[in-house]
């Protein structure tokens, strides 16, 4: 029962850590649409600021761009190579352990070297 408990513990808190950011998000661009609803309803004019900061928290992703994608493989490339790192220090105690997480660490390794290229491929052209 205590290993259960300790595994839902660990998975209920990474998902608390992703879950709960882009809840707290959307709850408060509700309220900034219900004021502005509110003040709209109302006939409040309408400073041309809170205009502009409506429409421009629409789209919160930025714009990729080749120093982006340079840093997003670079991140890839650093996580897979702590997944190497990791199975060559678990191959002092357990040979048998190193190759798994080798090639666990091919997936983001080859990630990180896709964005590296785009990141050459998309340069732009001046």
């Amino acid at each position: 029962m205590e290993a259960v408990f300790i595994v839902g513990i660990i998975f209920g808190s990474i998902a608390a850590v992703i879950i709960v950011p882009f809840w707290l998000r959307s709850q408060e661009r509700i309220r900034v649409q219900e004021t502005l609803r509110a003040a709209i309803e109302s006939g409040q004019p309408m400073p041309t600021e809170v205009m502009e900061n409506a429409a421009r928290n629409v789209d919160l992703r930025p714009t990729p761009s080749p120093a982006r994608d340079l840093r997003t493989g670079i991140i890839w490339l650093g996580v897979g190579l702590g997944f190497v790192m990791l199975g060559v220090a678990l191959g002092f105690e357990d040979p048998d352990s190193t190759m798994p997480l080798i090639a666990c660490a091919a997936f983001p390794i080859f990630i990180g070297l896709a964005f590296i290229a785009l990141s050459f491929i998309n340069k732009p052209k001046s």
